[in-house]
């Protein structure tokens, strides 16, 4: 895949305070790039200089090829944005909200319709065009947002935490919805604060502490970063948790942890050998093994090891800092 967005030796401050402190990246045509990072680590402040919105203190973004200070308005019709705000006219209907954003882009009139059918197809809100977005539930009103921020037909879309304060069933259509535009070919940046979301949808990630990128990666790359060994997980009934617990340690020299009947071990080596042991030797014990399996650590797992888990208080990329970035998109 070749790169179409390139990020050199960015830096943005705000007085004496770095927001994004020497960032460089490159991101792929076609794939869904994660960016995250604790509260105030530069993720917003990132993305407002790829849209061109903030200047950098120094550094260069080219959006295929094009500097994105120089020709903004050629970036507007590139990247588009959807924000964690869901930012819907409630009194206006899909249609005119869709319509307005069209003009906005400067969709011909004899274009603008198609482009409205379209999106409210993709949205799966045909049936309900002429209704006030105010009368939609959560997830209608994402769905509006999503084809809302992409009525123009960006070749890239920032997806800010897009799944927020959605429930499962609407998270998960939402998660299919983003496959469908990476088939689709469009560029993604995803930022998110539901890791398991990175780790289902994201090619690579890119993790950002204090301004600076930390980690860059695939999720399986970035997993083995923290451990080369892997984790044991057995699930039995409660009874045997005790007794298998034993045996890991006194047979196999494994530490290892349980909650109710799922017990955890880390296995620094021969990890398949150890596992196949491990199973015979609980057979021959004659103790109930309902699963077990081997699994690299979790992207939770990574994120805490490289930022710590201690809580941030910031006055910096808070929900004000992203709605400004939309009022002056």
């Amino acid at each position: 895949m070749k790169t179409i967005i390139e990020i050199r030796n960015l830096v943005k401050k705000f007085g004496d305070f770095s927001a994004v402190d020497n960032i460089n990246l490159d991101i792929k045509e076609g794939e869904i790039f994660g960016l995250l990072g604790p509260n105030g680590a530069g993720k917003t402040t990132t993305i407002s200089m790829i849209l061109g919105i903030v200047k950098p203190s120094s550094g260069k973004i080219l959006v295929y090829g094009i500097d994105n200070l120089k020709e903004r308005e050629k970036i507007k019709h590139i990247v588009g944005l959807m924000t964690q705000e869901t930012i819907v006219d409630s009194e206006l209907t899909a249609y005119q909200n869709l319509e307005i954003a069209g003009r906005l882009y400067h969709i011909s009139k004899n274009d603008i319709d198609a482009a409205i059918q379209l999106a409210l197809e993709e949205a799966e809100l045909t049936e309900f065009k002429d209704k006030k977005a105010g009368s939609f539930s959560g997830g209608m009103k994402r769905r509006l947002y999503l084809v809302k921020s992409m009525i123009q037909k960006p070749k890239v879309i920032i997806l800010d935490e897009p799944t927020t304060g959605l429930d499962i069933q609407n998270r998960t259509q939402m998660w299919t919805r983003i496959k469908e535009l990476n088939r689709k070919g469009i560029t993604t940046i995803l930022t998110t604060q539901y890791l398991e979301e990175a780790d289902q949808l994201c090619n690579r990630i890119a993790i950002i502490d204090h301004g600076k990128i930390i980690a860059l990666g695939t999720t399986s790359e970035l997993k083995k970063m923290i451990s080369k060994g892997q984790i044991l997980e057995i699930i039995t009934n409660k009874d045997s948790v005790s007794r298998i617990m034993d045996i890991l340690e006194s047979k196999f020299g494994l530490k290892s942890t349980a909650k109710e009947d799922k017990i955890e071990s880390f296995v620094e080596k021969d990890e398949v050998e150890t596992l196949s042991k491990v199973i015979n030797t609980i057979s021959k014990e004659k103790l109930p093994l309902i699963s077990i399996s081997l699994h690299l650590p979790t992207l939770d797992d990574v994120f805490i090891k490289l930022t710590g888990s201690s809580m941030r208080d910031t006055l910096g990329e808070n929900k004000s800092d992203r709605s400004s970035v939309m009022l002056k998109r």
